[in-house]
């Protein structure tokens, strides 16, 4: 059976360079974003080099929420295997000056599509042997970060709702894993689209910072192990692999229920 593995985001940045990652050991790709002509560009790129590797582009706007399922539905020819919820966006400014629209987008992209895509995955492949959710978060999925707290609360959801599906999973005895990874400052075009500017100096902004391959091979990492969770340590900013962060009442020695 053909295996694919469907990155959403996929047109530029960690979700372009984390598709050029499976091609490179062989695997087949779906890739998903709005701009077709970027996806069509990455599809060259992979065949160019990996010519045995098939690449499928499904160009579609993820906030479109009303349309998500369908779009789930067009996939189910293929066998997915992993499935990785890259897409999103950031927004830096203070919440009393924050646009109403943008916002909505953010939520759209950041928690609606991103679940909504999670859970027809998982109803679909949870029984399925060597499967993965692995779903994009970010450093500020763990910690607020000044002028950015709507972008950060997207994020601890993303982090909280995968950790705890994760550990869902395994009490169930399931054999799909779901995986969070949470990078730090990635030189990609995220800080021109959290900032609403044309241009973006990560070296004057950040003392330290990745590019989107190095994010891709960490992701190949976390991929690879049985752990929950990849993040860029931001003391050291090195990639460490942990189980879930959060809190989990079912190992409280007091079992207390939640109200």
């Amino acid at each position: 059976m053909k295996k694919y593995h469907v990155i959403t985001g996929a047109s530029s940045g960690i979700g372009a360079a984390v598709a050029m990652a499976f091609a490179q050991r062989g695997k087949h790709v779906i890739l998903i974003a709005r701009r077709k002509e970027k996806l069509a560009e990455l599809k060259e790129q992979i065949q160019q080099q990996y010519p045995a590797v098939e690449v499928i582009i499904q160009p579609f706007d993820l906030t479109n929420i009303a349309q998500l399922e369908d779009l789930f539905q067009q996939l189910t020819r293929y066998h997915i295997e992993t499935w990785i919820n890259n897409a999103g966006f950031g927004y830096y400014t203070t919440v009393a000056e924050q646009s109403l629209t943008r916002t909505k987008d953010l939520l759209q992209l950041n928690v609606e599509a991103l679940t909504i895509l999670s859970l027809l995955y998982v109803q679909k492949y949870q029984n399925q042997p060597n499967t993965q959710l692995i779903n994009i978060s970010s450093a500020g999925g763990y910690t607020m970060v000044p002028t950015a707290v709507t972008y950060c609360a997207s994020k601890f959801y993303v982090s909280a709702f995968t950790e705890g599906l994760a550990l869902e999973l395994q009490a169930s005895g399931l054999p799909m894993q779901a995986k969070v990874l949470a990078p730090a400052a990635t030189k990609t075009e995220f800080g021109k689209v959290a900032n609403n500017s044309t241009t973006y100096d990560y070296d004057q902004t950040f003392p330290r910072y990745h590019d989107a391959n190095e994010m891709a091979q960490f992701l190949m990492e976390l991929y690879d192990s049985h752990q929950i969770v990849g993040a860029i340590d931001r003391e050291t900013f090195t990639f460490v692999l942990s189980g879930h962060k959060f809190a989990d009442a079912r190992s409280s020695n007091n079992n207390q229920q939640i109200k």
